[in-house]
């Protein structure tokens, strides 16, 4: 009997998600993105030229450099997973598709660690939904693997989820680090072995990944939630108490090992900026980044209020409230804080789960008509700006695209049609489905919002790929140097930033040296961006300039190419 939960179930709300649909489902969501693009400009490349270096030895493992240039994060367990998997690839498989192998590992750790996170949170006393007089109610056993479903079809739902989830990056080990805290800190007072040994991963991953505070936070945080929790019978009372021990002396172990390795890095900002427009715009990327689990996490904050406001709340509530504050909190002094804000989306994802117990049908029904509308209306316009490159019909969406990818040439692919052409199908099903009488299912109405984001990220990077690769990767600027070059491969670089270096390593066709140290390349490389900031330019005696290159879509990025005007 639990008369202070507002979740009031009966046993045929809770039947069961068919594991097939829910497998292809993440598996979909996982795979696109990963395959059959280049590095894009940015954390992704730079990444890359990173692990690229180290794979081929031409730079330290434990202090990785492009052409005296660190990287921008201290954590260098990311690295070494995608130079070890350079490494261990057969020659067939693409570099960059080995490199990101042990990424998509992560991201399908993510999704199911979130997945039995909400699973253990779910079998605690405090959130089991009302007792009936005469039985009838769920039982503990489905109700909680229909909340995990749930949970977990509304991160894959999370807008913010999609692009960052599927770089190569260290944010994207923290988030998966900081999962598996998560998952072990709700089973910890279940079981032990598996739950131990993931803190104990998740702790040592964050502290190799560049975020130690966090780690810590998050291991103290998880030990006093279970300290705290007093929804249980005295057993249970004593297994929440041995299990915050175990999480203790865990976190001080990791402390530990991040302290000796010398890993305690600040890169904390004052966020003065948020009492301005700052402030809106952290507001505004909460609102899309979290959407649509940040609106049902606040209805689960106020329809279980009486638990939260207890003196001793359950730990279905304290645990992920505690994830989710530390992540945001995170966000407002770290940058870039939308890839921050990225660990917050499973512990607001879990909140939104128990929020779906309480909704009521007319609330439901307003999350599937928005979705359908704003999902559906999305593919469209994918769809219908696909065709409009392929025959130029209709002009106008063909023309804005072409305008902002200058120079694209748009190529027909027999399978991308076939998967996307699959993947709209699915939807549509879906859709038909979801119309249909099954209301009992309390996981119903995250279905069409998970299927709704996994359709439109799919058909981005199916139909769209070869778009976005143009205007987001480096090979057109390739193309455009080595067509300058010629039989000329050696180049000094002036100023470059990570990933521009990145791209040039990860091309092959040069051989670099620093501008500093020419002398035997006849091409000088110039970053147009810090090029107006130096007090001491190219000799105009020595360097003609011969083209200025621009990546398409982006004014910004623009190398100036100079050629030695003596022999």
């Amino acid at each position: 009997m639990n008369p202070s939960t507002p979740a009031i179930v009966a046993q045929g709300a809770v039947r069961r998600l068919p594991r097939p649909a829910l497998l292809a489902l993440c598996l979909a969501y996982t795979v696109a993105g990963f395959i059959g693009r280049e590095p894009w400009k940015g954390a992704d490349l730079a990444v890359f030229g990173y692990m690229l270096e180290m794979a081929r030895g031409a730079t330290s493992w434990l202090d990785p450099q492009l052409m005296g240039l660190r990287p921008e994060a201290d954590g260098l367990l990311p690295y070494w997973l995608g130079a070890w998997a350079m490494q261990a690839a057969p020659p067939w498989l693409p570099l960059a598709l080995a490199a990101r192998l042990p990424f998509v590992t992560m991201l399908a750790l993510t999704l199911a660690a979130s997945w039995y996170a909400v699973y253990y949170l779910s079998r605690g006393v405090g959130a089991q939904p009302v007792a009936f007089a005469f039985g009838g109610e769920a039982k503990p056993a489905d109700y909680a693997r229909a909340i995990a479903d749930g949970g977990l079809l509304a991160l894959i739902a999370c807008l913010g989820l999609a692009q960052l989830s599927h770089e190569v990056t260290t944010h994207l080990a923290q988030l998966c680090f900081a999962t598996l805290v998560f998952f072990a800190a709700a089973a910890m007072a279940t079981r032990f072995f598996v739950p131990g040994l993931a803190m104990a991963m998740g702790l040592a991953g964050l502290i190799l990944s560049a975020a130690p505070a966090l780690a810590m936070l998050l291991g103290a945080g998880s030990a006093m939630a279970h300290l705290l929790a007093r929804d249980a019978d005295a057993s249970g009372r004593q297994r929440a108490q041995r299990a915050a021990l175990a999480i203790g002396l865990i976190t001080l172990a990791a402390f530990a090992m991040a302290s000796v390795l010398d890993l305690w890095r600040w890169r904390l900002v004052l966020p003065v900026e948020l009492l301005g427009r700052g402030g809106r715009s952290f507001g505004e990327l909460l609102l899309w980044f979290c959407w649509p689990a940040w609106p049902l996490a606040l209805w689960t904050l106020w329809r279980w209020r009486r638990q939260i406001m207890r003196r001793a709340p359950s730990l279905h509530l304290t645990l992920p409230i505690w994830f989710a504050g530390v992540a945001v909190s995170a966000a407002l002094v770290t940058r870039p804080a939308d890839r921050a804000l990225l660990i917050a989306l499973p512990a607001l994802a879990t909140l939104a789960a128990f929020a779906l117990p309480t909704l009521q049908r007319s609330v439901s029904a307003l999350i599937d008509w928005f979705t359908l509308l704003f999902f559906s209306g999305c593919a469209t316009i994918i769809w219908v700006i696909w065709f409009a490159l392929q025959t130029g019909v209709p002009r106008q969406p063909a023309a804005n695209a072409l305008r902002q990818a200058p120079g694209f040439d748009a190529v027909f692919s027999l399978p991308v049609f076939l998967i996307a052409l699959g993947a709209t199908l699915a939807w549509a099903w879906l859709v038909h489905w979801r119309a249909g009488r099954h209301r009992a299912a309390i996981w119903k109405s995250m279905v069409l919002p998970a299927g709704g984001a996994t359709l439109c990220w799919l058909l981005l990077m199916s139909l769209w790929m070869p778009l976005l690769d143009h205007v987001r990767s480096y090979a057109v600027v390739m193309q455009k140097i080595r067509a300058v070059v010629g039989p000329s491969p050696c180049i000094a670089l002036l100023d470059p930033s990570r990933d521009q270096i990145a791209a040039i390593k990860v091309d092959g066709s040069f051989m670099l040296e620093a501008a500093s140290d020419t002398g035997r390349c006849p091409w000088l490389l110039v970053n147009a961006k810090t090029y107006g900031e130096r007090p001491a330019r190219p000799d105009p005696a020595r360097w003609q300039l011969q083209a200025t290159i621009r990546r398409p879509s982006d004014k910004g990025d623009e190398w100036m190419l100079y050629h030695h005007s003596t022999p």
